[in-house]
């Protein structure tokens, strides 16, 4: 059936959706006591309802057992993870022994950076992507500034070609083997936060080990939203934050991943701290470190559970609903919004797409360059119940996701951004 910009339509295909049912496990945000459109799942995912009932569950096994909570108890804590890594394994493409649940996205950034950027006098370069998020910029420079090199010198970044914003697979590769003598690591976001582009990822990775470097990601705006497979792909490392679309909650835990081919390297360098040590020896207060067998042994610090809870009510649903399952619904409401959008974009043109049209080159998120008084444009969304995102100059972001959105929000998003067009 071909796709129609009617209300008719966007119903008839939420009633042939049959993972409709899920929008029914969220909190959906009320505004004048009206659900609201929520389209900043690219920015923090929903509440599920079940949330509450796993905090509380860590809350009473505190009031009960104090500090035994992690051995006593229904769930003791101590394998509390134990729960919440195999959720993950289908979501990032990854063997369990491989991810690790831990931190925060910036913090594991630097983390793995200590293991894997390990510049020498003669391969000290990093190769990134022009405009990627400035905490990963930050990142670099600290790094790089840490080593003693020079910022403008060992930081190359791969820019869009004049008159786009599309970085494309050839200018990347072409970059990393210019620099095949000097780059150590090349590290990019799997999805870029800005215009919403997919990278290669298996291109960026083979052409970063043919240069002899280590290939690293960023997936905050992939995890949960993109096909990914990290072990199949050979990337030697990722990280990720798992309160965009993996809707675990303001500040939420963050997840890692740790090529199994890296786990046993003795010569890789690494930070560490007693939870990372072996469970099987870790109370045994030694002043010498053992490391976990797998991804574990990067962690640092006692786990939080509480924010372990809030992380795994969301992977409960991912298990229920099937990735697979949402990504395929993914790209049909991706494919819906690219229609309407084309629809009130004629016949006089007021805004362009920055996110790719093919569908492997994109997730749930859609970025609009608007030509004309843009800002008046994204501040009337909120005052009729849409939730989107603004970033300078001129770029709205709208992100529908399977689990909560629907294709009648689709539907009344573009109507309603084609009445706030006429007035501007």
């Amino acid at each position: 059936m071909s796709h129609q910009f009617t209300i008719s339509y966007a119903k008839e295909s939420d009633h042939n959706d049959a993972l409709h049912i899920y929008r029914e496990q969220f909190y959906i945000p009320l505004l004048n006591n009206k659900h609201a459109i929520y389209f900043l799942g690219n920015s923090l995912g929903l509440q599920p309802k079940t949330t509450q009932d796993e905090v509380l569950k860590i809350m009473e096994a505190w009031a009960n057992f104090g500090v035994e909570g992690f051995f006593m108890g229904k769930e003791p804590w101590l394998n509390y993870h134990k729960k919440i890594t195999p959720l993950l394994c289908d979501i990032v493409g990854a063997k369990e022994q491989e991810l690790v649940t831990m931190n925060h996205l910036t913090v594991n950034l630097h983390l793995l950076m200590i293991s894997f950027y390990q510049p020498t006098k003669n391969r000290y370069k990093i190769i990134c992507e022009a405009k990627a998020f400035p905490s990963d910029q930050y990142a670099f420079q600290s790094q790089v500034k840490l080593h003693g090199y020079k910022i403008e010198d060992a930081i190359i970044e791969v820019h869009p070609k004049e008159g786009t914003e599309i970085i494309t697979t050839a200018d990347i590769i072409a970059t990393i083997e210019q620099h095949k003598d000097t780059v150590a690591m090349v590290l990019f976001s799997g999805l870029n936060y800005y215009t919403g582009q997919v990278f290669d990822m298996p291109a960026i990775t083979e052409a970063a080990h043919n240069a002899g470097a280590y290939a690293g990601f960023d997936l905050a705006h992939a995890a949960g939203n993109v096909e990914l497979q990290l072990h199949n792909w050979n990337v030697d490392f990722a990280c990720w934050c798992n309160y965009k679309y993996l809707n675990s909650g303001p500040g939420a835990i963050a997840g890692a991943f740790i090529n199994e081919k890296h786990l046993q390297n003795k010569k890789l360098k690494r930070l560490e701290g007693w939870w990372g040590n072996d469970v099987a020896n870790r109370f045994k207060m030694e002043n010498s470190f053992t490391p976990s067998p797998n991804a574990e042994a990067w962690q640092m610090s006692t786990a939080p559970m509480l924010l372990l809870a809030s992380h795994k009510a969301s992977m409960d649903i991912f298990k229920q609903a099937g990735f697979k399952n949402l990504l395929s619904k993914s790209k049909l409401l991706s494919d819906y919004l690219f229609f309407v959008l084309n629809e009130i974009n004629q016949p006089e043109k007021r805004f362009t797409i920055l996110t790719p049209r093919n569908s492997n080159e994109r997730g749930c998120q859609v970025s609009l360059s608007v030509f004309k008084n843009a800002k008046a444009v994204f501040d009337e969304l909120l005052p009729n119940g849409i939730f989107a995102d603004w970033r300078e100059p001129n770029v709205i972001r709208v992100a529908p996701v399977p689990l909560y959105n629907s294709f009648e929000e689709i539907f009344t998003f573009a109507a309603t951004l084609k009445q706030i067009l006429k007035k501007y």
